[in-house]
């Protein structure tokens, strides 16, 4: 970037002093249009288009955890920042603490998130099974599920430790994804889930 002073060319510091609330500042201001889901994924915008596949395993995925918990609880397509370089995740499916309460920016906690599910997308499920999977790891987010319908199955990760998963467990939709001995206490039905 460069700086024009009185006829002379100044170099302006090349340090990146991009915020996730100044990214989030312009996705706000920019015209996205609907449909279409946006996070900051390592200081990187995506955004991607909801298909219907994709939403109706959000549905049921979401669905299943309101058999158990209150609605205040579990969250969707809900900013919380997570720890890495520029992580502003909208994950598909949080499960909030219980208890749990918004920071004085009106934020919810990583620290306070038990699960997270993400439905894999073509043009961005590197994130999920990458960096995202690393931040949530990092995070230490005790659940994290991908639900791919493109491979018609659930990778199930557990027991985050030093910024990875110690336990992958893989389950074809179809099957039942047990999450009783996790933070999640049930039992997941992949029955419903469309595959692609």
């Amino acid at each position: 970037m460069t700086v024009v002073e009185t006829g002379r060319i100044k170099m302006a510091e090349s340090r990146d002093e991009r915020t996730l609330d100044m990214m989030f500042d312009w996705l706000e201001k920019s015209p996205i249009p609907d449909g279409f889901k946006t996070e900051i994924v390592g200081g990187n915008i995506f955004m991607t288009p909801q298909r219907d596949t994709h939403w109706e395993i959000i549905a049921a995925i979401y669905d299943q955890l309101r058999t158990k918990y209150p609605r205040k609880r579990v969250k969707s397509d809900v900013r919380v920042d997570y720890p890495g370089h520029l992580n502003g995740f909208a994950s598909d499916i949080t499960l909030m603490a219980e208890g749990s309460a918004k920071t004085d920016e009106g934020r919810w906690r990583y620290q306070d998130v038990e699960f997270v599910a993400e439905v894999i997308s073509k043009r961005t499920g590197m994130n999920d099974y990458g960096d995202k999977k690393a931040a949530y790891a990092l995070a230490e987010v005790p659940v994290y599920l991908i639900a791919d319908p493109y491979q018609r199955k659930c990778h199930l990760y557990t027991q985050p430790k030093d910024g990875d998963y110690a336990t992958e467990t893989k389950v074809p939709f179809g099957e039942e994804v047990d999450l009783t001995h996790t933070a999640v206490g049930l039992t997941l039905k992949t029955d419903e889930f469309p595959r692609d």
